[in-house]
């Protein structure tokens, strides 16, 4: 497979709301292969389709690789089913936004539900993993971190 470019912010592709993958196609399946590829590469744990330059609503992910128990999961047109109400702040990096880590509020837990090469999906994620899937689905509707912290925190 490939290694992508990776948008780098302020690039207006990162603001952009994705839209949705009709049908997982060979190109999708392609995508998604490179988009694994790049993350590993890059090296990080989640990567979002707007940060290579794409408008799918498409993201993979996989909290575990870098502490050598890998678990990669794409995720086709995902769709938040409910978020907890307990609340974690924790640091976050981007891929898009390098050297840049800033503390972010999220849902302790996280449900959602994906299509993926297996079909439809739904599961409920927790602790980093939970992070990274809001982190990554907020790049579809072209959010990024900056969105997320005080408007005099951010650049």
């Amino acid at each position: 497979m490939s290694v992508l470019d990776i948008v780098i912010w302020p690039d207006a592709r990162l603001t952009r709301v994705c839209a949705p993958v009709p049908m997982i196609t060979p190109e999708i399946v392609r995508l998604m292969a490179d988009m694994f590829d790049t993350m590993y590469d890059a090296p990080g744990r989640g990567l979002a389709a707007p940060q290579v330059g794409r408008t799918e609503r498409i993201f993979v992910f996989d909290a575990g690789w870098k502490s050598g128990s890998p678990t990669p999961i794409a995720c086709v047109n995902p769709e938040i089913i409910a978020l907890s109400e307990d609340r974690m702040t924790g640091e976050e990096g981007c891929l898009s936004i390098p050297d840049t880590p800033m503390d972010i509020e999220r849902a302790a837990q996280v449900t959602l539900r994906w299509t993926d090469l297996e079909g439809t999906q739904e599961r409920t994620f927790t602790g980093s993993e939970a992070v990274i899937v809001q982190h990554e689905y907020d790049h579809l509707d072209g959010i990024v971190i900056y969105d997320r912290v005080a408007k005099d925190a951010a650049p």
